[in-house]
């Protein structure tokens, strides 16, 4: 049987079995912890399971848990053996990247997500809280991706303008993301995301391309400086720290700056349309908190 991860860092229904780490406190994003080592993540995604149907089956993710990695990187994808095996499925299951999420599926799946694809369709709706607002209320953000070393670390960088040979040895992938603002207040935007094809930390790296990085993004958010208020791109080899904000947002929040470090990215899997129908998740505690902290439509 295949499967879906839905909701990104969407919350998590607590493992009751042996050795079930302590639950967390049910309030905003104190809620959210990280992941430890692979037994207590495949513990947790045992009881994350929110719809089993057919050839579906859909899973609510753990925050902080990335969908796809790098080579003995801890995620859902590197997960899926062992996972597969816990749930009982079908042992020829198979993983296609589509985009920005992990759909592990049959080939009538995998054929549907391609032909959505090639239609111009979006099967796949995000929901971000940013640290700025875009200049246009919808768009599209068009750039090549790729792997790069910097130093002891491997980051998802950029490429305006990738050329056909990159391309064709797929150093380079050509992505596409479509937005939509649905709301702003005070510095802050709740945007729908849709993205047309998949690569680790996509939307990350979008967002920062908009000069509005995600909440909580303590990877990609250092390339985005301001001087006198106004955003720009920093160079790509600007060390990753933790997210900066300012007092007046750290306020709206209740946080401290000692606290940020445990701010969650705030990106969300709202709907994945599949062919019995879209498949919805509820937005998780620590991003509706943020909402009404900030004031932002929940919807």
């Amino acid at each position: 049987m295949p499967g879906v991860s839905l909701g990104a860092g969407a919350a998590v229904p607590p493992w009751r079995g042996p050795g079930a780490p302590p639950p967390p406190p049910r309030a905003g994003w104190r809620g959210w912890r990280r992941l430890l080592g692979p037994e207590e993540t495949l513990r947790l995604l045992e009881g994350s399971v929110v719809h089993r149907e057919g050839a579906v089956l859909a899973l609510n993710k753990p925050p902080g848990l990335p969908v796809l990695g790098r080579p003995g990187d801890l995620s859902l994808d590197a997960l899926l053996p062992a996972l597969r095996q816990r749930l009982g499925l079908a042992p020829e299951l198979h993983v296609v990247k589509a985009p920005a999420s992990c759909y592990h599926t049959t080939k009538k799946l995998q054929q549907f997500f391609t032909n959505a694809r090639l239609r111009g369709q979006y099967p796949a709706t995000y929901r971000a809280i940013t640290v700025g607002i875009p200049a246009e209320v919808e768009g599209e953000i068009r750039t090549g991706l790729c792997w790069q070393q910097h130093g002891d670390r491997a980051m998802v960088v950029p490429v305006p303008a990738p050329g056909r040979r990159s391309l064709a040895r797929k150093d380079v992938k050509s992505t596409l993301t479509r937005y939509r603002v649905l709301g702003t207040v005070g510095g802050c935007a709740l945007l729908q995301l849709q993205p047309r094809t998949a690569f680790p930390e996509q939307l990350q790296v979008h967002l920062t391309l908009l000069l509005c990085p995600a909440l909580g993004d303590h990877k990609h958010s250092s390339r985005v400086g301001r001087v006198l208020g106004v955003p720009f791109l920093t160079p790509e080899t600007a060390p990753t720290r933790t997210q900066v904000l300012d007092e007046e947002l750290l306020s709206r929040l209740g946080l401290s700056p000692q606290q940020l470090h445990h701010l969650p990215l705030h990106i969300h899997l709202r709907e994945l349309v599949l062919p019995e129908g879209p498949l919805c998740a509820p937005p998780p505690p620590h991003f509706l908190h943020t909402l009404r902290c900030l004031g932002l439509p929940e919807h």
